[in-house]
């Protein structure tokens, strides 16, 4: 071994559990994390989501308290879906003044009025047919009256007390329609976290058993293909270009590389979501043994902040938060 050999020994970083807090290059923080959570119209008690463990369909009743855990554990934000009891070919329950979300986000908005409450925008919980849009007599998703319809939703949602709207629903033009409605209902406040990346991912198929999803067939007419790197960054940049004040990349953990071009072009705050399918994964894999639980979500975790989120939204919020609070990371 030369003598520079001997003196470079990047092992003398990583001898001691201080010595790899002091050096640690990412660090997972509570407030960087948003909690999903799920309101159903038609529960008076929280219900399991078996394709999610761990995770509940609330009622109105029960979704305050969720959310007050989620805050005092030091989460950032809890982002809402709402599940209604009855729903049509319009979705006309997106836009009920009393429809379960718009009840929802007013609840949450009460309950914890210092934190930042992101209400779900589209329509696929709210359609017959599970599409998140208005379907054309040819069975296509019509781009333009699906944009009229969130514009309509933007409004009310903004006016229940939503801080940030999720723009899911991969419509063209979306983000400026949606800036537009709230602008013209004087609601400038009211931000937009935009899906900019959003793939037609198989990896959604828990969160529909959650939402209860209607869906036939696929969202591959407007939703992103796996195989598309560049044309992220043109979802990205035009999102921007319509006055996204947060752009997300979904899923997570099988788009890291997304995540990383995202944080390079955007001049906004870039969010990740570690969704139903990748959050189910590695709880089977740990309730059958093969994996340590809490080690593997700190790690896949870690990686979309090293990748270049700087907000998550896990699943495991809430309990990730308090594990950070009581130093077990």
């Amino acid at each position: 071994m030369t003598t520079s050999q001997q003196r470079i020994r990047p092992r003398r970083l990583r001898q001691s559990p201080g010595m790899r807090r002091l050096v640690a290059e990412t660090r997972l923080n509570a407030a960087d994390l948003v909690q999903p959570l799920f309101v159903s119209e038609s529960l008076s008690s929280p219900r399991a989501v078996p394709s999610m463990p761990g995770v509940l369909q609330h009622s109105l009743e029960s979704l305050p308290a969720a959310a007050r855990k989620a805050r005092d554990a030091g989460v950032g934000a809890v982002m809402l879906f709402g599940i209604p009891a009855v729903k049509d070919a319009a979705g006309a329950g997106a836009t009920d003044p009393d429809g379960i979300l718009t009840r929802g986000v007013r609840g949450l908005a009460a309950a914890v009025p210092d934190m930042p409450i992101i209400a779900d925008l589209c329509l696929d919980e709210f359609t017959d047919h599970g599409h998140c849009g208005v379907l054309a007599a040819d069975g296509t998703v019509d781009n333009e009256a699906t944009l009229q319809r969130y514009r309509q939703m933007a409004t009310l949602l903004g006016e229940a007390g939503a801080t940030l709207l999720g723009t899911s629903g991969m419509m063209d033009g979306q983000v400026g329609a949606v800036r537009d409605a709230l602008d013209g209902a004087g609601l400038h406040t009211t931000g937009i976290l935009a899906y900019a990346a959003k793939y037609a991912s198989a990896f959604y198929r828990p969160f529909r058993d959650a939402v209860e999803s209607s869906l036939v067939g696929d969202r591959r007419s407007y939703q992103q293909d796996p195989a598309n790197a560049i044309e992220a960054l043109r979802e990205v940049r035009l999102d921007l270009a319509e006055g996204a004040d947060i752009v997300m990349v979904k899923p997570a953990l099988g788009y890291l590389d997304i995540v990383a071009a995202a944080a390079a072009e955007a001049d906004v705050p870039v969010a990740a979501y570690v969704v139903s399918g990748e959050s189910a994964m590695v709880e089977a894999a740990a309730a059958a043994g093969w994996l340590d639980r809490r080690a593997a979500i700190m790690e896949a975790l870690t990686c979309v902040r090293r990748a270049g989120a700087g907000i998550v939204c896990t699943y495991w919020a809430t309990e990730v938060a308090q594990w950070l609070a009581r130093g077990d990371d």
